[in-house]
């Protein structure tokens, strides 16, 4: 994978220690919603969020959070494009937010990004009653986040309100480095690790980041009529596997089980998918789901999917470099209808001789700048 050398923990620390005090607060599972923000006496965080200057920086010590209401950054709570308001786990430590006490609705998520200009570092978001963090906002940045065990998908990126019109649906927004793991509906069939769908704008980007053991799909790109295309998509760098089978081996007849699905309702969205991974999904590994639009498809590696490792029944999408390889029983023959030249290797039968790479125990692993290492048999491997 092409390495893009993101700033450190130690480097954002430093990047934000020219912050004057009143610029930075501290918040801590046992902090009061008048305390002070100091280390010594602080607050909480759904008070910090409402306290802490644009451009400033909200510390969360490590610990459990506990929280039955959504935690919202409300719209217009912004940060600037010169300086991006924090909300960083303390150097060290792991904050969880735990919404365990709300029940499965889609009014019940854990944490709401609906501002702008906003970096998210470090946190954990478990068991809300929809998503985990739903990014209603723009030019934020998401960054070694983990949303697991929630009731809708892990992240989500769409639109405040159905009243919001289309020129602020949620853009530029990048989610780099983070996972999301074990989300689930009791329908199986919403809960997915990421997803960008029904109301994004453009210009959101994933990169490094790991879906696996969704119920529903690692990655969810969908359209639907009633609100039109999206804006285009970027997936980069990244890795889906296992999803439609929890880790503990629960699944769902009704989830779609892709690694990444990316479209709907024969709406044209051009998504640029690159260098990416999906590993042993329970449908398809990268499926156009109905978007006939011209999509970059390239340097892709698709493996062991249980379905085709690559779907594309139509449309005009450019195919370049990509790897599908099967070292188990099972699947079917790939499809890619659009421009897709011999630097591909698709599956028709047998392995090609790229496959011989990505034989092995798959792992994976964040590396110190943030970008994702991924390793079959102990070998790193480059899409």
């Amino acid at each position: 994978m092409t390495a893009v050398v993101l700033p450190a923990a130690a480097t954002l620390v430093a990047l934000n220690a020219a912050h004057a005090a009143s610029d930075t607060l501290y918040v801590a599972p046992n902090g009061k919603d008048s305390a002070a923000g100091t280390q010594a006496d602080p607050t909480t965080l759904t008070s910090a969020i409402t306290r802490v200057t644009a451009g400033g920086k909200i510390y969360m010590r490590g610990g459990t959070y506990r929280y039955s209401q959504t935690v919202t950054v409300a719209p217009g709570n912004n940060g600037t494009s010169s300086a991006r308001t924090e909300l960083s786990a303390y150097p060290g430590e792991t904050p969880v937010l735990d919404f365990s006490a709300m029940s499965e609705d889609p009014a019940n998520r854990g944490l709401a990004l609906n501002g702008s200009y906003w970096h998210v570092y470090g946190i954990v978001v478990e068991h809300a009653g929809d998503n985990g963090i739903f990014v209603g906002g723009s030019n934020n940045v998401i960054e070694r986040t983990v949303t697991a065990f929630n009731h809708d998908t892990g992240l989500q990126i769409s639109r405040v309100a159905s009243s919001t019109p289309k020129d602020q649906w949620p853009s530029n927004n990048l989610v780099v480095s983070a996972e999301s793991h074990d989300n689930a509906d009791s329908g199986g069939e919403n809960a997915d690790g990421f997803a960008a769908k029904l109301t994004a704008g453009p210009g959101n980007v994933f990169r490094y980041d790991v879906s696996h053991n969704n119920i529903d799909d690692g990655w969810d790109l969908y359209t639907k009529t009633d609100t039109g295309a999206i804006g285009p998509v970027t997936i980069e760098d990244s890795l889906s596997y296992n999803n439609g089978t929890l880790s503990d081996g629960t699944q769902n007849k009704n989830g779609d089980r892709n690694g990444y699905k990316l479209g709907g309702d024969d709406i044209k969205v051009n998504h640029i998918v690159l260098r990416d991974i999906a590993y042993h999904n329970g449908h398809h590994g990268f499926t156009y789901n109905s978007n006939p639009g011209t999509m970059t498809i390239s340097n892709n590696v698709s493996i062991d999917n249980s379905e085709r490792n690559f779907s594309f029944d139509k449309g005009t999408s450019v195919f370049r470099t990509n790897v599908s390889c099967r070292f188990s029983s099972g699947g079917s023959n790939d499809k890619a209808v659009g421009d897709a030249d011999s630097s591909n290797q698709f599956w028709s039968g047998s392995n090609g001789s790229k496959c011989s790479s990505y034989a092995g125990a798959l792992k994976w692993s964040f590396a110190a700048d943030g970008h994702l290492v991924v390793t079959f048999g102990g070998k790193t491997i480059t899409p």
